[in-house]
């Protein structure tokens, strides 16, 4: 008796969302971050977003930068990394240019690459809020974005990096797979 209320009860319910179509995005490029006052940082991201998060106004995200990819290119500028895992919402989400607001989260390292620099920090948390717009051409599926952001963790040189500056500016070039896995 069990087995036959199930299957009344959530047979139609599977085979409805069998059928659902889903539109799926995932972009991914290069992006460029410059530090106010310090550093250049560059490396790659990804962005997802599908049509069961809020109607893609949900864009789920994770970069990776360092200034061995900018500043510190032939330089003694320090080594640092970001590995950025976030979330962003886009106002005017079905609009070729979009506004954007999210949060992210992370780690953040400095190789200091001296032995005397031992005792001083070089792994933290991070935790920004990061703003501003988002293009997407619709010839081309490519997309721009240009935004800025605030670490709300900031170095202090005690327990957080000292290189870990509050404000930064970032410009990416993404490109587009649009209805990705579709069902």
């Amino acid at each position: 008796m069990k087995k036959l209320i199930f299957l009344v009860l959530f047979l139609p319910i599977i085979g409805i969302t069998a059928q659902e179509k889903i539109s799926r995005e995932l972009s991914g490029g290069i992006v460029l971050q410059k530090t106010q006052n310090l550093y250049i940082e560059n490396g790659i991201g990804l962005d997802y977003t599908c049509d069961r998060l809020l109607k893609k106004k949900i864009h789920i995200k994770a970069t990776y930068l360092s200034s061995r990819l900018g500043s510190a290119i032939g330089s003694n500028a320090l080594k640092q990394d970001y590995f950025i895992l976030g979330a962003d919402y886009r106002f005017f989400s079905e609009k070729q240019l979009q506004l954007l607001a999210g949060l992210n989260t992370g780690l953040f390292t400095v190789d200091y690459e001296n032995d005397i620099f031992n005792d001083l920090p070089s792994l933290t948390m991070l935790l920004a809020v990061e703003t501003g717009i988002n293009y997407k051409f619709k010839q081309i599926p490519l997309s721009a974005s240009l935004t800025i952001g605030y670490n709300v963790r900031t170095g202090n040189g005690i327990d957080i990096p000292g290189s870990l500056f509050p404000v930064f500016y970032k410009v990416g070039f993404m490109y587009r797979i649009d209805n990705l896995f579709n069902n």
